[in-house]
């Protein structure tokens, strides 16, 4: 067992920041010793507020260092691939920021290279680790609520993000829904085999040009026999709204609503509660968890709870469901390098 894991964070946008700020103050075990980032005044200025030992502006100068065991990449989804493989060629432990990569073919490099040089991975989906989804986990594998039959999502943001991230992000399924298409398996405990999907642009006509849509559905079958949607929004103007339900035979499962203390104001002009805050400060523990999940995992040499391999299963449901609205039909997911092949699209 290895008392401290020495870390590296790439990339210092949000998430970056958030992650950087855990290692170095709030997750038992970890140090934060080295963040990187494109603007060297950036990396400079987080290193030295969380009092980090150096900065970069240069990840090859993270992944060269003998000194780090782990690197954390939080950098835009189109690096995802380079940065893991780069990592693991070098020795590195792995935690990557959903998705894992932008395409099938880049996740099926990345698990073999991680597997040839033997590290560990762990993918960011911090839903597994939020109290309330952990919660409804126990739950359902204790069998309070019988055989799972069926998964609601409802993920709503209250704005779209701009055009240039969305660009960069890989869209409403892979930057998005993909949180739910994991939460779904995680909670299912059964992989999806098909998947339908139906979207439109209600507000941000900018979408057009970058070939995403602002508001989606997604219909998801499983090889359990349960089945499943998500309804994906960029435009609920009210606040962030993320709540799942899980239907067994025997009872269900409710998972979050818009409150976010069980507090109601009534007065003669009606009834007042106040809504679940922004996206840091809903999920700010669920951050915080998957983090140390990730750091007692390396101490103690044994497999995360959320691998590549998850990241990888993630990411065909999101491709099926992007293939799904460009070719007009539901797509198995036995098919998805076939259709690919034939629009060429790379996957």
């Amino acid at each position: 067992m290895k008392d401290t894991i020495r870390c590296a964070v790439l990339g210092l946008g949000r998430l970056g920041c958030w992650h950087a700020e855990n290692l170095a103050s709030k997750v038992k075990g970890a140090k934060l010793v080295s963040v990187a980032d494109t603007i060297p005044e950036h990396a400079e200025k987080t290193a030295r507020e969380l009092k980090a030992e150096r900065w970069t502006n240069d990840p090859e100068n993270v992944f060269a260092d003998p000194d780090i065991d782990a690197v954390v990449i939080a950098t835009p989804t189109g690096t995802h691939a380079d940065m893991a493989l780069r990592a693991a060629k070098n020795g590195k432990h792995i935690f990557v920021e959903k998705p894992l990569t932008r395409y099938l073919k880049e996740a099926d490099e990345v698990i073999e290279t991680v597997r040839e040089n033997r590290v560990l991975c762990q993918v960011g989906f911090m839903r597994r680790f939020d109290p309330a989804y952990a919660e409804a986990n126990r739950r359902i594998a204790a069998g309070d609520i019988g055989k799972p039959i069926y998964f609601k999502a409802v993920s709503r943001d209250p704005a779209s993000p701009p055009a240039a991230f969305i660009r960069n992000s890989g869209g409403m399924f892979l930057d998005m829904a993909i949180h739910d298409y994991d939460a779904a398996r995680f909670l299912l405990g059964a992989e999806v085999t098909s998947v339908a999907a139906h979207g439109s642009i209600l507000v941000n006509e900018f979408m057009k040009q970058i070939g995403d849509v602002d508001q989606a559905l997604t219909y998801l079958n499983f090889e359990s026999g349960a089945a499943g949607d998500i309804e994906s929004s960029r435009n609920a103007l009210y606040g962030y709204d993320i709540r799942a339900e899980i239907i067994g035979t025997e009872g269900t499962i409710v998972i979050g609503s818009l409150r976010h203390r069980d507090v109601k104001l009534l007065t003669p002009k009606g009834g007042l509660h106040d809504i679940v805050p922004a996206f840091p400060e809903r999920f700010r523990d669920a951050f915080q968890l998957e983090m140390s999940h990730f750091i007692e995992a390396l101490r103690l040499g044994i497999m995360p709870a959320v691998t590549e391999k998850d990241g990888k299963a993630a990411l065909e449901i999101a491709t099926a469901a992007q293939l799904a609205i460009e070719i007009g039909r539901k797509v198995e997911l036995g098919e998805l390098k076939q259709i690919g092949e034939e629009i060429n699209l790379g996957l």
